[in-house]
């Protein structure tokens, strides 16, 4: 079985020695290539230069177009999927070396068709609301308006992960190719009709990025559909920071968007 997991990547970084992961620059059209990747978003058929609104789904949309593989996934350079025991991800001084490796992605998908994150829960908030207080909820009816045109079949799945108090996020996934083709094909033509309806011109280069937050709740609807109508088989791995997270931070900038209506403008 053939995997490739593409690591996205805008700066230097600390890259895994794994063979199961390509590193791959994106935002890379017109700038100078990073040192020790040699993958770029704006080779072969590719949307690089939608990347400041796009954010990773520009390695989506070039591992769609331009890999040959049996077994395309995607995860950032800050963050990666793991099998280790909680306590082991939570106190290792060196998480780069549990990070999920080839031996085990391979075993997972001899019973499993796509591994995603852990879930992310939100509790008090769908991931509709959670969206409309930290970002904007005409995104997100905008986007219906359009798989109700594009998609319709789709709709009732569209509504299931709107009010959703979890979903799985940060557009990484490893998946069997029939799936990841069927999932990218029904992506790209709501996200590209969506950005023909929006203006975006007054927004700030944080709010810009409305795409790829829209398609992380989107991937949840999908889910749904090809669990129910396809009998997709979902394996959770642990989501991993390599990085320390605030979540002191997180927490309060939650809170505030939820009860003070204050939307975000960085990310956490």
């Amino acid at each position: 079985m053939d995997i490739k997991v593409l690591v996205a990547a805008h700066k230097p970084c600390v890259l895994p020695e794994d063979t199961l992961y390509v590193p791959i620059q994106l935002g890379a059209k017109g700038k100078p290539a990073i040192d020790g990747i040699r993958l770029r978003d704006d080779d072969g058929e590719n949307i690089s230069e939608k990347n400041p609104c796009f954010c990773e789904l520009t390695g989506h949309y070039y591992a769609w177009k331009n890999l040959d593989a049996d077994v395309i996934g995607l995860v950032h350079y800050r963050r990666y999927l793991s099998v280790a025991p909680f306590f082991s991800r939570l106190f290792s001084s060196d998480r780069m070396k549990l990070i999920l490796s080839k031996e085990q992605t391979a075993r997972i998908l001899k019973n499993h068709d796509v591994i995603v994150p852990s879930k992310r829960r939100y509790f008090i908030e769908s991931l509709y609301s959670h969206y409309n207080h930290t970002m904007g909820g005409d995104h997100l009816t905008l986007t219906r308006e359009i798989i109700a045109e594009l998609s319709p079949n789709y709709l009732p799945y569209v509504d299931e992960a709107y009010t959703s108090t979890w979903g799985y996020m940060f557009n990484m996934m490893i998946m069997k190719r029939s799936y990841y083709e069927d999932y990218m094909s029904f992506l790209f033509p709501v996200l590209f009709a969506l950005e023909k309806r929006l203006d975006t011109r007054s927004l700030s280069d944080f709010h810009k990025r409305l795409f790829g937050r829209v398609s992380e709740i989107l991937f949840n609807a999908w889910v749904f559909k090809s669990q129910k109508e396809d009998g997709l088989r979902v394996y959770e791995a642990a989501y991993m920071p390599l990085e320390r997270e605030n979540w002191f931070k997180k927490g309060w900038a939650f809170l505030m968007a939820k009860f003070a209506h204050r939307k975000y403008e960085e990310s956490f």
